[in-house]
C-alpha cells in the first residue's frame, strides 16, 4: 500500500519512516502478542518495557531485549510459527497507536549474533537477557489513541533487574531449564528443532 493509504480507521505505512521511528523509540512501554499454531493453544500478550530495551534497526526491522521472567511464551511461539505483532500506544501526548506485524525470531543471548545486534541498542542490557527478538516487520499501520488514557512515567521498575542480579550464572540457568524450558501449552522451546 502506499505510505499513509487508508485501511479500516488507521493506515498503512511502507516502511518504518523517521516520524514513525522518533514515536516508537519515545515510548516507556509496547505489547507483544503472538499466538500457536494448534488453534486449541493459548494466544500470549505480554507487556515489554525498560529503558532503551527497544531498537529500530532499519525501516524494516525492529528488535528488543527480551529477559527471562515467569513464561516463555513468545519464544516458543516464534519458534513454532514466528508470527509476532508489537502494539505501541502513546500514553502521553497526542493520541496515536502503531502496530509492527512481522516474522520473529529469537536469538539467544550465547549466540554469537546477540553481540552485533546489541551494537544497535540505545544501550547495553541489563542482566537476565534470554534473548534479543529481531522482527523483520511486513506491516505498518496505525490507529487513533482515543480510548488509550493518558498517564505519567514515574520510572522503571526495578524488580526483574534486581531478580537476575542476585542470581549465579548456574541459578540462571537452572532457572531456565526448570521454570522456562516449555511453554503453558507444553512446547519445548531450547530442544533442537
Amino acid at each position: 500500500m502506499e505510505r499513509g493509504s487508508v485501511a479500516g480507521m488507521g493506515k498503512v505505512y511502507e516502511q518504518i519512516d523517521d516520524r514513525i521511528r522518533e514515536f516508537l523509540m519515545a515510548q516507556r512501554v509496547f505489547f507483544v502478542a503472538t499466538a500457536p499454531s494448534d488453534p486449541d493453544g493459548h494466544v500470549n500478550l505480554s507487556p515489554k518495557g525498560l529503558t532503551d530495551s527497544f531498537a529500530v534497526l532499519s525501516p524494516h526491522q525492529v528488535a528488543y531485549y527480551e529477559y527471562g521472567g515467569s513464561g516463555i511464551e513468545t519464544m516458543a511461539h516464534l519458534r513454532d510459527n514466528n508470527r509476532i505483532v508489537l502494539m505501541v500506544c502513546a500514553f502521553d501526548g497526542p493520541p496515536k497507536i502503531y502496530r509492527l506485524h512481522g516474522h520473529g525470531e529469537s536469538v539467544l543471548a550465547e549466540d554469537p549474533r546477540a553481540a552485533e545486534l546489541i551494537k544497535q541498542f540505545p544501550a547495553p542490557p541489563h542482566v537476565g537477557l534470554r534473548s534479543i527478538v529481531v522482527i523483520d516487520v511486513t506491516r505498518v499501520s496505525d490507529s487513533c489513541g482515543y480510548g488509550v488514557p493518558l498517564m505519567s512515567y514515574e520510572g522503571d521498575r526495578d524488580l526483574l533487574v534486581q531478580f537476575w542480579d542476585h542470581k549465579t550464572p548456574e541459578q540462571r540457568e537452572h532457572y531456565r531449564a526448570t521454570r522456562n524450558a516449555h511453554s503453558i501449552d507444553g512446547a519445548p522451546v531450547f530442544a533442537e528443532r
